[in-house]
């Protein structure tokens, strides 16, 4: 995409917020920007992207936004007296309302125009289809009595914990890292939701004729049918117990020393048929398996509905980690993990918003790739995004000419962020506990005695 600034000649251009016009439609731009009063100065637009700098300022406080809007990015409020004049006030209560006032559905359709024009925009290096990547997270939030109530908390033996769950299916594009636009539902209570009804829903989002990867845990009947029903192909991981079972009605097609390939005429189980009453009795699915001795005794499982060797589906499927990387950036990196909003409404917004700071980043971070010619996950995420809080988020406004040298400086040590190779290292996947969130949970220091021997006085 390129990046060229549009009416330089009559107004003035915030490299942060330049980005977000390159990827919006001007078209879409004056929907959002002609439904206030004249006198309107938070109007969807300008809150919108408040909301997208207070991300990427890793989650600023309103008043924090207000002051940084108000000092380098002036030029994204309306023609307004009070903004021309200099008089608006630093106070966040007029923010902090136009937040309130945003509707989500304005918030989704921001978050998906930017995302389809990234995404839509970078072509796959090995072929003309996409990729997506999905998998599912959970975030705690503030336990407020509306919260609780929507995303109930977890259960153990002791009663309720404190904290809601929410829970949330991400899906990314592959070769780019940009992500679509979340399913959001509980994890816990009566109303909770599932990694299938999530994963069915995330489907519609994805272009058609696309490759989905995921793990075990969407390597099921109902998510498998639902995928290839909106024209997608897949795959998934399957777990050593729901392999050994599907296998035993497969015809082996293909063998070496280390693989071995199946066909199978895929039907839903009795289980699948209970626990998904929309699903016809009749449905049917044609895949392949894959069986992959990866380490000594150590088998990975694939299910596909693409013709793929083993050797190649194994390498196609290796990438699905990728995601869990990008799911890091999103919930420590950019902070979305802490999120402060008190309403469900206000916590799905501030998400949409916190994904999109993200999509700027990735896009800042593929057109540095360009620069650099590799790939954009060859580039530290963690590392362009401080170059462009350093380089495009703390600047005033300029004309036309001083935006294009700003960008093409920040571009350019973008393209320095590359990740080291370091051939041999492998870490292995374990859990890392969560620090204590109160102190009454963390371990006391035990006391010692410890007897120093006394010398008679002679010694001394």
């Amino acid at each position: 995409m390129s990046f060229v600034p549009c009416d330089s000649s009559t107004r003035e251009l915030t490299s942060a917020i330049e980005l977000l016009h390159q990827l919006i439609p001007k078209d879409q731009i004056e929907a959002y920007s002609f439904r206030h009063s004249p006198a309107t100065v938070y109007t969807t637009l300008t809150t919108l992207w408040m909301l997208t700098l207070q991300r990427l300022g890793a989650g600023k406080s309103l008043e924090a936004i207000v002051k940084e809007t108000l000092t380098h990015h002036r030029e994204i409020f309306p023609d307004n007296k009070r903004v021309r004049e200099g008089t608006l006030s630093n106070n966040s209560s007029a923010f902090s309302e136009a937040r309130q006032r945003l509707s989500i559905l304005d918030t989704e359709r921001f978050a998906d125009t930017v995302a389809h024009s990234i995404i839509y925009s970078a072509p796959d290096l090995k072929s003309n289809r996409k990729t997506f990547v999905i998998d599912g997270t959970t975030f705690k939030l503030s336990p407020t009595s509306e919260l609780r109530e929507v995303y109930p908390p977890a259960t153990n033996q002791f009663g309720k914990t404190v904290w809601p769950i929410m829970m949330l299916t991400v899906t990314h594009e592959l070769h780019s890292g940009a992500a679509l636009r979340p399913e959001f539902g509980a994890m816990y209570g009566s109303q909770n939701t599932s990694e299938a009804k999530q994963a069915t829903a995330m489907a519609q989002r994805i272009p058609k004729d696309s490759v989905v990867l995921a793990d075990a845990n969407y390597g099921i009947f109902s998510i498998v049918y639902g995928m290839m029903s909106c024209q997608l192909d897949v795959l998934f991981r399957l777990s050593t117990s729901r392999f050994k079972s599907m296998v035993r009605q497969a015809e082996l097609i293909d063998e070496t020393q280390k693989s071995k390939r199946y066909r199978l005429t895929w039907e839903p189980s009795p289980h699948d048929l209970k626990t998904n009453p929309d699903l016809a009795r009749n449905a049917q699915v044609e895949v392949e398996l894959h069986a992959i001795e990866i380490a000594e005794g150590e088998w990975l499982y694939l299910v596909t509905s693409m013709s793929l060797n083993s050797e190649e589906a194994a390498e196609r499927y290796s990438h699905r980690y990728d995601l869990e990387h990008d799911i890091r950036d999103i919930k420590v990196t950019l902070n979305v993990e802490r999120i402060r909003a008190q309403s469900d409404e206000m916590v799905r917004k501030e998400i949409l918003c916190s994904m999109v700071a993200y999509n700027l980043v990735i896009q800042l971070r593929r057109e540095a790739a360009h620069v650099a010619k590799l790939p954009p996950r060859r580039l530290s995420f963690t590392g362009v995004w401080n170059t462009m809080e350093s380089c495009l988020l703390h600047q005033t406004g300029s004309d036309a000419k001083t935006w294009q040298d700003r960008y093409a400086k920040a571009l350019a040590m973008a393209s320095k962020d590359i990740l080291p190779l370091r051939p041999g290292r492998k870490f292995e996947r374990r859990a890392h506990p969560q620090r204590p969130k109160s102190t009454k949970f963390m371990k006391k220091p035990t006391l010692q005695t410890v007897e120093i021997p006394l010398k008679p006085p002679s010694e001394l």
